[in-house]
């Protein structure tokens, strides 16, 4: 099987099936070996791992992973590339290839199906467009994970592993530190894409807790505090939340959030951006008690 990694088999599969990229689907493919190590390097596959793999295209990473993992489910959108995918993996059989959209796929049952209901290793690379809801809906519905390895924009790879008070820190930040610890893995340069992107792209590796690290007692409520903090950042964290309508849901005045504020040892004029996960989870904890 022709290796996608090296370009000119990635340009002859595109010729042979006359693939027009589609900027809907922000299709940008890897043409680098070395990349592709560094990513399955970083996702640690194993002999015994079952993978799931969003978007792979014409099948580059496929190839690299199928040849480690003990089954490989490749889950791809545009159906333009189910026919070039049944080409290039056709060698494989520990590959499935779903024909579908990834946030209407049933994650969970896939792991039951392939993988016995033990935690899932997922590598993708993603389009700017819908990584954070692919990420978040990952996290939020609980699936068993072990990691999720992926290609991202750069600046969005800087955003999940900041910490308080920086001008990247927000939501996602704190999202992803909640489910997970992040590591970038690479940076990696336009011209390892085919088309080049206008954007630079680094590998992160979210390694996922067992359990989270801060156990708020109303984990929605935590993360509606959190939402609401980082819409208007550079309000008031108290004035953020009231223009949320939160803290009038919880019978709240601001007086009283100004009292939990100098409970917790910060000034009423601190803002969302400046609170760490674990002072976020005290904050509705709080909130939690007195509402």
């Amino acid at each position: 099987m022709a290796d996608l990694g090296i370009p000119v088999n990635t340009i002859a599969i595109l010729q042979k099936y006359d693939f027009h990229f589609q900027k809907k689907y922000g299709q940008n493919f890897l043409i680098d070996t070395h990349v592709l190590e560094k990513i399955i390097d970083a996702a640690d596959i194993q002999a015994t791992d079952c993978v799931l793999e969003i978007g792979p295209g014409i099948g580059t990473m496929s190839q690299y992973i199928a040849e480690r993992a003990r089954h490989l489910v490749a889950v791809e959108i545009d159906k333009k590339l189910i026919p070039i995918l049944e080409e290039t993996l056709g060698g494989y059989e520990n590959v499935t290839i779903i024909n579908e959209d990834v946030l209407k796929v049933d994650i969970a049952q896939l792991c039951e199906e392939y993988n016995d209901g033990k935690p899932l290793k997922v590598v993708a690379n993603l389009p700017y467009y819908i990584t954070t809801p692919i990420i978040m809906g990952l996290f939020e519905k609980h699936v068993p994970l072990d990691s999720i390895t992926i290609m991202v924009q750069k600046e969005v790879a800087d955003r999940m592993q900041e910490g308080p008070g920086s001008k990247d820190y927000g939501a996602l930040s704190l999202a992803v530190q909640y489910y997970a610890d992040p590591e970038i893995v690479a940076n990696v340069p336009p011209n390892c894409f085919i088309p080049r992107p206008n954007v630079g792209s680094a590998v992160i590796r979210l390694r996922c807790h067992e359990t989270p690290p801060v156990k708020p007692k109303d984990e929605a409520l935590m993360f509606s505090l959190i939402r609401a903090s980082f819409n208007q950042r550079r309000k008031t964290l108290v004035n953020a939340l009231f223009n949320a309508g939160l803290a009038q849901l919880q019978g709240l005045s601001k007086e009283r959030l100004g009292e939990f504020l100098e409970e917790m040892g910060k000034p009423l004029t601190i803002r969302g951006e400046a609170l760490s996960l674990e002072e976020f989870a005290k904050l509705s904890d709080l909130i939690k008690d007195n509402a």
